[in-house]
């Protein structure tokens, strides 16, 4: 029984987090946002800066705002901002804690900019210097470990966006996406589910993930760092085209036996007709290396739908491949003792 499981390898349970993952989406969209004081008449670009799974929900919206944003939209992970960034430069600070080291210094050279700064945060210091600054602050919902909080972090940009008018209204795709999450909810937590059967397959694995830049590297990064951190193991990911320039040559002498990898790749019905060639080719060449293939796709007829679907199952993928092996999905060790070293 996969409670037994639960019980046993998840103290804090997050099966029970990821479960009512739909209730960060109704928190998120019901959240009183007032953006009054900006004013977008000027603004030439938009920076989102966060680490970890705040930068995830950026590069999520990326993927999400593809066909629609008239913006150039980039994440930052860094320190600073891009040099291109100034007064005309709408700032999206994402700090789930508020006391992400890089995000806080990324606050003050905003500020220091002059540029359009708005944050989304539960508190901390970041917080702190946003209302010494005047700033706007959605505040998120508390009592989350920062990358189980991804509803709580990507609606909220969402209806950032919605509330500066830089986007077409959501509400019908969020509705939708709501109740799927929560039917899945409910789905995927019952014994012999498909990301529990996807997970099985993964035992003993290391992960290669295969996305596509600009359509669903979001998917494909998200699920590496989930297997990263709640499953303990390594993952790695790359993306098409970009792969077919340099990785692909790395399979000609592959041996299979040594590596013991598994793909796992990302399809989607938007792909370039040349995209879809190259996954065709690169899984056959892979296949007779001896490494298997896991595709995984959406069934929305919308692109946005199947993005936020993608997201929900990898995520407990990658939870049940933690507590199938054993590990704790919450314990992030390496991460406390290098914050430790740090500071």
């Amino acid at each position: 029984m996969i409670s037994d499981l639960v019980k046993k390898y998840d103290p804090q349970n997050q099966f029970e987090v990821l479960k009512k993952s739909y209730t960060q989406i109704e928190f998120a969209w019901n959240n009183p946002v007032d953006l009054s004081s900006i004013d977008i008449g000027g603004i030439q670009n938009i920076v989102i800066s966060g680490l970890g799974g705040s930068a995830i929900s950026g590069d999520l919206l990326v993927n999400y705002l593809r066909d629609e944003l008239a913006y150039p939209l980039s994440v930052n992970r860094g320190y600073s901002l891009p040099k291109f960034a100034s007064e005309k430069t709408l700032v999206i600070i994402s700090s789930y804690s508020g006391n992400t080291e890089e995000t806080i210094e990324v606050l003050l050279d905003a500020i220091n900019k002059k540029s359009i700064i708005v944050c989304l945060t539960t508190g901390g210091k970041i917080g702190r210097i946003a209302e010494e600054n005047k700033l706007p602050v959605v505040k998120l919902q508390t009592g989350f470990q920062p990358r189980y909080a991804l509803g709580l972090s990507f609606f909220s940009l969402l209806k950032v966006f919605q509330a500066l008018e830089l986007i077409n209204d959501q509400n019908s795709n969020v509705s939708i996406i709501l109740d799927h999450w929560k039917k899945k909810g409910e789905e995927y937590s019952q014994d012999n589910s498909n990301p529990l059967k996807l997970a099985e397959s993964l035992l003993g694995f290391i992960p290669l993930i295969y996305s596509v830049a600009g359509y669903t590297d979001s998917v494909g990064n998200r699920f590496k760092c989930q297997l990263n951190e709640n499953s303990k193991i390594h993952a790695f990911h790359n993306v098409y085209s970009e792969l077919n320039h340099n990785e692909i040559v790395g399979w000609e002498s592959q041996d299979n036996s040594r590596l013991a990898a598994k793909l796992v790749t990302i399809l989607d019905d938007t792909y370039h007709p040349q995209v879809n060639k190259r996954i065709d080719f690169t899984t056959r060449i892979v296949g007779a290396s001896g490494v298997g293939n896991i595709p995984l796709s959406g069934e929305f007829d919308s692109f946005a739908l199947r993005l936020l679907e993608l997201i929900y199952l990898v995520d407990w993928i990658s939870y049940y491949l933690a507590i199938i092996r054993g590990k704790d999905p919450s314990e992030i060790d390496n991460i406390v003792k290098l914050k430790e070293y740090l500071s």
